[in-house]
């Protein structure tokens, strides 16, 4: 967006604020994240800090109407979920000067862009435990998380490497080499693992309400703790592949020495707050964490995503993580397998 333009949209932006919120803009901060919103940090006339987002002409608003209404749920059980402000009549998404919008108190603190500490994870860990403890009283969402990870084929997956290989080709990927021999590694691992994986998966699987995408990136921290969980998905999809996916979070398992560490402990933590999900699929968080990601080929290219230079670089460092990740779970899958044996034994009490 050129300045002009920028300009522009701020200046609707403040119409907006005024017309359909009664506020007053006083300064306003481009954000350059998202793919379906255009984001702005606002500061408004009498001081309060609101996070603004624009939605594109594509995005399914249903989606995003049911997805404010469980964060505000959330937000309802005391767990640590900005406000979404309601318009002048009362809806959470407004459609005004030709497009909708949402607003939200911005909290204190950064998604953070390092590995995880073991007490974070411990807040984390309480925090999805309550969350999904809250979340499982809710209706179902029309939204399901995909689950190719359980259920896909493996020559579907396979065929997936040339496809991104063709890809890159057309979009001049500029690491072409480095990306042949990751699709070449992917698609061993998805013929010699993944069969292997899920037999040790649980016959069923609980289903519930979900956040649906709650990692790194939609998690606002200060020091060690959570202070805000952003950009609910709000779909139906399995706790122990949101808790799995978070434990072994690949910014921290590629990049820190103790993640082991930090994976249990924030098991233990969930454990503590939700002690209901069945052991046997928390016992299985590992194995879904690694084969959610062999079935992922999300940051293997990044071109399509028309992203801004720094938001592109982080899915490039993303994908190189997960590669990094998968294979550190595949070396130590024996030896976490006992850990959350021995942690869902005890209630994760030790």
């Amino acid at each position: 967006m050129d300045m002009n333009n920028a300009d522009r949209g701020a200046a609707l932006m403040a119409d907006v604020l005024e017309d359909r919120y009664g506020l007053a803009a006083d300064v306003v901060e481009p954000v350059h994240m998202g793919t379906d919103t255009i984001n702005r940090r606002v500061l408004t006339t009498d001081g309060l800090r609101l996070f603004v987002k624009e939605y594109r002409s594509t995005a399914d608003l249903d989606a995003a109407r049911a997805a404010w209404d469980m964060a505000e749920y959330c937000r309802a059980a005391q767990l640590p979920v900005p406000r979404v402000w309601p318009d002048a009549d009362g809806e959470l998404v407004t459609i005004a000067e030709g497009s909708a919008w949402a607003i939200v108190d911005e909290v204190p603190g950064h998604v953070t862009t390092t590995p995880m500490s073991v007490a974070l994870a411990e807040h984390i860990g309480v925090v999805m435990g309550r969350m999904h403890r809250v979340l499982a009283a809710y209706p179902m969402p029309k939204l399901v998380q995909q689950s190719r990870w359980r259920l896909g084929a493996v020559a579907d997956a396979a065929s997936k490497c040339n496809s991104v290989l063709a890809t890159a080709v057309r979009q001049g990927h500029d690491r072409l080499d480095q990306l042949r021999l990751d699709m070449d590694q992917r698609r061993e691992d998805l013929h010699q693992h993944v069969h292997q994986l899920r037999e040790r998966l649980p016959d069923t699987l609980v289903e519930q309400a979900l956040h649906a995408d709650l990692t790194r990136t939609n998690l606002i921290v200060l020091g060690n703790a959570v202070t805000g969980v952003i950009d609910f998905r709000g779909a139906r999809a399995m706790p122990a592949w949101e808790l799995g996916r978070a434990a072994f979070d690949p910014r921290t398992v590629a990049n820190s020495t103790g993640w082991d560490s930090v994976a249990l402990a924030m098991v233990r933590a969930y454990l503590s707050e939700h002690p209901g999900l069945p052991p046997a699929e928390v016992q299985a968080c590992a194995r879904i964490a690694l084969l959610y990601m062999l079935f992922s080929f999300y940051g293997a290219t990044t071109a399509e995503y028309g992203l801004p230079q720094e938001a592109e670089s982080d899915l490039q460092r993303h994908w190189r993580e997960r590669q990094a990740t998968i294979r550190l779970l595949l070396h130590h899958l024996r030896d976490l397998d006992a850990s959350l044996s021995d942690l869902t034994a005890d209630g994760g009490r030790s």
